[in-house]
């Protein structure tokens, strides 16, 4: 285990190490855990493909994630598992196979092309200036509330066409949307009625605002997939708002991830901070190994349409798998020195934007926001240090974060 995880959280090395196989995976979902999953992720890769009490697989094992990914005998759709989907998910593309999935996802690549990706190159220096311009020159900071959270859903909402005064909006849809990934059998009626609130609440955001933007359209993403293109058939109704949404959710929640653990990251590991300072340029490679070391998607859940033999083990078609992508990218047999933080490692063949025909549709956008932003955070943060080591975390496992993350800083330079 690296040297910079907080003592408070090392206890979870004994519990890793007392906890039989089978119930290793409902440790990881307990909050208790959020601050330091990985002694488990490396008590499950001593059996890198196992069936846990509950039934639910978990591969965690690098070569049997890769395995999975490409393979057509495994299913996004939890349905074919027996499982019910959160509220209006399953009509997401990102919970859907082929051919529907292709139609979906093509849809909006035709359209979230690199040359608009780096056309908010501006935006997002601009955006992160103001953000920092506002907190002034105070000697503490939530760097989650005042940068992490509000800057990525500027820039979403910019892409979509969402005005500036609704973005406030989506902080608690977002927030609470988030918490049904992780298919918790402990979640209340209560948080599981927030759950559905919330996305009858955004769906008929969308649904107004999409209607709206059919009648007057303009140069954003949403009125661009309602026109379609010569490759792609418009998208409309359910499958407009389902895919909004998902672009709003998936493209903010992991970027403030992204951004957090960043800066968490670094500040547990001064020396390396000090060579970013001299070296800015550093910033390309480090971001793919924050994406591997501290991922905003610890892991995925799939269902398999068939009896899939893999690591040397059969599971059985029908079966609920978690596919535990955080465990994989620090498997020893695929990465030296795994548990160490290497800013410029190579090659860094991570699982921090999953794989497949699955690989996030947002990695452009999130690696030039990390590119923009935590240069300029190094760079006018004086002196920043840790309030607060380990930070409170949100409870979702499966998108892992620090709620807030406290900072002292001796001053925010102009």
């Amino acid at each position: 285990m690296s040297d910079h995880i907080p003592t408070t959280a090392r206890s979870l090395v004994d519990i890793a190490a007392s906890t039989p196989q089978q119930d290793l995976f409902a440790r990881v979902l307990d909050q208790r855990s959020r601050p330091n999953p990985y002694p488990l992720y490396a008590a499950l890769r001593r059996q890198p493909v196992s069936r846990q009490a509950d039934g639910t697989w978990v591969v965690s094992g690098y070569d049997e994630i890769a395995a999975l990914l490409h393979d057509p005998r495994i299913s996004s759709d939890m349905r074919n598992a027996g499982q019910e989907s959160a509220p209006g998910a399953e009509k997401s593309f990102i919970l859907r196979d082929p051919p529907s999935h292709d139609r979906l996802r093509g849809a909006v690549m035709a359209r979230f092309t690199p040359a608009v990706v780096e056309s908010l190159r501006a935006d997002v220096r601009r955006i992160t200036g103001e953000l920092l311009d506002a907190a002034g020159s105070q000697g503490r900071i939530d760097l989650v509330d005042e940068v992490a959270y509000p800057l990525p859903v500027s820039v979403i909402c910019k892409l979509l066409g969402i005005p500036p005064e609704d973005e406030a909006r989506f902080h608690v849809w977002a927030d609470t949307l988030a918490r049904s990934l992780d298919r918790d059998p402990d979640m209340t009626q209560e948080e599981a009625d927030q759950i559905q609130h919330a996305a009858d609440a955004l769906a008929d955001y969308l649904t107004q605002f999409t209607a709206e933007r059919a009648k007057n359209p303009g140069g954003d993403l949403i009125s661009g997939l309602l026109t379609g293109g010569a490759h792609t058939e418009p998208l409309r109704g359910d499958e407009l708002v389902v895919t909004t949404r998902l672009l709003l959710i998936a493209g903010h929640e992991t970027t403030v991830n992204l951004i957090t653990n960043g800066m968490l990251t670094l500040l547990r590991h001064p020396d390396i901070l000090t060579r970013f300072r001299r070296e800015p340029a550093l910033v390309v490679p480090m971001v793919e190994e924050l994406v591997r070391y501290e991922p905003s998607v610890q892991f995925r859940y799939r269902a398999t349409l068939d009896d899939i033999d893999v690591g040397g083990t059969t599971i059985p078609g029908g079966s609920a798998v978690v596919l535990l992508l955080a465990a994989g990218s620090r498997d020893p047999h695929h990465f030296d020195q795994p548990e160490q933080f290497i800013p410029d490692r190579t090659p860094n063949e991570h699982f921090g934007f999953g794989g497949g025909i699955h690989y996030c549709v947002g990695a452009p956008l999130a690696r030039l926001e990390a590119h923009v932003v935590l240069p300029e955070l190094v760079r006018r943060m004086e002196n920043p240090r840790l309030a607060e080591d380990p930070p409170p975390y949100r409870p979702t496992a499966a998108l892992r974060g620090p709620r807030h993350l406290w900072l002292n800083v001796d001053r925010i330079r102009p």
